[in-house]
């Protein structure tokens, strides 16, 4: 066993873990975090999907030890103090049915319009591409990315225009 630390959705976090545990496994296992979830084990699918200082990982590739001292948020950390602009986009334009791969085309959404406020559609669909979704395809979730990402840039412009 190795004690490590995280930072978990903002909150240090300590524990124990197998040297070959998974950070998903030890999210879901140890931490009660059910957002990120296995859907292939080899990382091809996204829907373990976890931001690792900020960057779209894949919690099943990722062992929980490379993890300690990291910051990891999960979608139960994203909009703590509400829903973000981004996912209110993704509620209003229903871009989902199942919902299994929500949890992590968000993350993956959120984690390319933090780097890239204004992203083209190439970097959306090119940001999105690792993850999978059997119901929906991906043209109603590009669009969301975008229109998410046009309000905020609205946003942004209007609140600096305002400035004395």
């Amino acid at each position: 066993m190795k004690d490590i630390a995280i930072r978990l959705n903002g909150q240090v976090r300590r524990l124990a873990v197998n040297p070959n545990e998974t950070l998903l496994e030890v999210l879901r296992g140890k931490l009660g975090i059910k957002t990120p979830k296995e859907g292939c084990g080899r990382g091809d699918c996204g829907a373990c999907t976890v931001l690792l200082n900020g960057k779209a990982v894949r919690s099943c590739l990722i062992l929980a030890v490379e993890a300690d001292g990291q910051s990891v948020t999960t979608l139960e950390g994203v909009g703590r103090a509400g829903p973000t602009a981004l996912q209110k986009a993704f509620i209003r334009s229903n871009a989902f049915q199942c919902g299994f791969c929500t949890p992590g085309v968000v993350l993956a959404a959120s984690a390319l319009l933090a780097e890239k406020p204004a992203p083209t559609e190439l970097d959306v669909r090119e940001a999105l591409a690792g993850n999978l979704c059997r119901c929906t395809g991906y043209e109603a979730m590009v669009k969301t990315v975008m229109a998410a990402a046009r309000k905020s840039n609205r946003k942004r412009s209007s609140s600096r225009r305002s400035r004395p």
